[in-house]
């Protein structure tokens, strides 16, 4: 039986850091990547102000900061987002109001926001809603 995205979600709750044994653009040798997790996503984009919006790559050098790392791992970070993103939908659906405002870094026109349950139109009607 697949697991839901809550499951997910509870499943994974601390990060790593990896040092890096190949070149990498942009990573110092021996340098270090964060491995997150989706309550870390949520917690930090739980910090961005209502309105405003960050860049997924403005949102990986935030996490890769808060944990002293060089970068935040780009492959983990979209599937933890995605994770934390579904989550937040079932908590809307399920009435909840206070949730990780993943709209505010899932741009309408992205990959991921064609994945997600609600679409890409639901994410743009949220952003025009919080001006």
């Amino acid at each position: 039986m697949a697991k839901t995205w809550r499951e997910k979600y509870d499943e994974r709750t601390t990060s790593d850091l990896k040092r890096t044994d190949r070149p990498i653009p942009g990573v110092p040798p021996n340098g270090t990547i964060l491995i997150s997790n989706p309550t870390e996503i949520s917690e930090e984009l739980r910090k961005i102000e209502p309105g405003k919006t960050v860049s997924i790559q403005e949102f990986r050098q935030r996490l890769a900061e808060r944990n002293e790392a060089d970068i935040a791992c780009p492959l983990s970070t979209g599937i933890f987002m995605r994770i934390a993103a579904e989550v937040a939908l079932e908590d809307i659906a399920s009435g909840k109001e206070e949730v990780a405002p993943f709209w505010r870094v899932v741009e309408p026109k992205s990959t991921l926001a064609k994945k997600l349950s609600c679409g890409p139109d639901w994410i743009s009607q949220r952003r025009l809603a919080e001006g």
